[in-house]
């Protein structure tokens, strides 16, 4: 059963008295769980990914600056040489160099793009907005795993309490059916009716320690640690649920408030407007590519120097460029197509993940108020089941009520119990899908 449990919300209700003894709290394991999870190590990475793709978006719109060196031995051929007829050698004008080397600093700007490049870092900071809010809703999640885990090992423990109560009471009327034999007071047929109760209750406190068992290990689990570290339980729910300090949650206008905040929605948003951008970045295509780039030669033999000398010597080289697609076949169409449908689709998504979110908060505020309701209906329950077995008990002992009266309101008292362990439990969980529901983080 997946439930979502907030840090803030479950710190201000759920904290035992000062006398419970010393062990882990829903805090604690939150903690615990928090540092071990490989999903949230997953999620940090991601959002790091994302960092790295956006800040590599953005520099592209930013001068680059290059830097490029190189040396070349050439073959030997003739030098360029001229004959004149009135010298009897020719005349060299440009000697054969035989090293080569170059060293170029070359800096380059996009003056325009077709708003490829702005749209592009548009789209990574969005998405990088989006992987923020995952992080925060594979953190919510990761509340709800723990939150769930961390109640059903409590109520777990309560019962196994209960079951073990029910156990030593059903002993203590084995011993007091005994006695009443002796006196003719009871039948055998009375004390084999306790002892079959008593074997099963001992078969049931079988299961119950099972139960528990698996509980703490699916506990451990979920926070990392090794399933047979031990556990003892330090937080319990109050046992008068309310709904003190959520009145404005529930209302309509918190509601709204509250879905503009949910980490999926909140994602989702992010990634349309990511893929809007992508739009705009397709359709820079159709514009034409100026960019202005700037270089510096520093080479030996530099071939703007003639004759040829073989030594260092630098120029220059300031100019801008322009590159424009004007047959390509379709394929700016074709992918400002994909772009259009891919944002569409993120557009459909979102609208019926609010609609959902919207249907998901209204299911969860009835389910919280039922909850609360039905923790006071189990109070009061288990206060009539123990009135009942105490009357039940005095009039057996006085022979004015049989084993079978005996025994159906013990079975009454360990169900009145059990129940209203679970609609304990039940609140506390509700409460806890309400606040993932309305997206409540802190």
């Amino acid at each position: 059963m997946k439930l979502l449990f907030l840090v803030a919300v479950l710190c201000a209700t759920v904290e035992g008295d000062a006398q419970q003894p010393a062990g882990l709290t829903l805090r604690d394991a939150l903690a615990i769980g928090r540092a071990n999870s490989r999903q949230l190590k997953i999620a940090v990475a991601k959002l790091a990914a994302a960092s790295g793709r956006a800040d590599e978006a953005r520099a592209a719109t930013l001068p680059t600056l290059k830097f490029e060196g190189s040396y070349k031995r050439l073959s030997d051929v003739d030098p360029f040489r001229v004959s004149v007829p009135f010298l009897p050698a020719p005349i060299t004008i440009s000697p054969t160099v035989l090293d080569n080397y170059l060293l170029r600093v070359g800096l380059q700007q996009p003056l325009f793009t077709g708003f490829r490049l702005q749209s592009a870092a548009e789209s990574a900071e969005y998405l990088h907005d989006a992987a923020g809010a995952d992080e925060r809703s594979d953190g919510a999640d990761l509340v709800l795993n723990i939150t769930s885990a961390y109640w059903s090992l409590y109520q777990a423990g309560e019962l196994k309490k209960v079951v073990d109560e029910n156990v030593r009471r059903l002993e203590t009327y084995e011993a007091d059916v005994r006695r009443l034999m002796a006196g003719g007071l009871a039948t055998r047929n009375d004390l084999l009716r306790i002892q079959v109760q008593l074997s099963n209750a001992r078969l049931t406190r079988i299961d119950a320690e099972n139960d528990l068992r698996l509980a703490a290990m699916a506990l451990n689990n979920v926070m990392g640690r090794a399933l047979d570290e031990p556990i003892a339980l330090a937080s319990a729910p109050p046992s008068h649920p309310d709904t003190a300090g959520w009145g404005g949650m529930i209302s309509p206008d918190g509601v709204a408030r509250a879905l503009g905040e949910r980490p999926d929605l909140v994602a989702m948003r992010s990634r349309v407007e990511a893929a809007r951008a992508g739009v705009t970045a397709a359709q820079g295509g159709w514009w034409p590519q100026i960019a202005l780039s700037a270089s510096y030669f520093y080479s030996r033999p530099n071939p703007r120097y003639l004759p040829t000398r073989d030594e260092f010597l630098g120029t220059w080289e300031v100019g801008v460029g322009m590159q424009f697609d004007l047959w390509n076949f379709g394929a700016t169409s074709a992918q400002t197509g994909q772009a259009r449908a891919s944002l569409r689709q993120s557009e459909l998504v979102l609208e019926q993940m609010t609609e959902n979110a919207a249907l998901d908060v209204r299911r969860q505020q009835l389910a919280f108020r039922r909850a609360v309701e039905k923790a006071e209906v189990a109070r009061l329950a288990v206060e009539q089941a123990e009135e009942n077995l105490r009357i039940t008990s005095d009039k057996f002992k006085n022979g004015l009520a049989t084993s079978a009266d005996l025994l159906d309101a013990d079975v009454a008292v360990l169900t009145a119990r059990n129940s209203h362990t679970g609609a304990l439990v039940e609140t506390e969980l509700a409460r806890a899908r309400l606040a993932r529901a309305l997206g409540i983080t802190e």
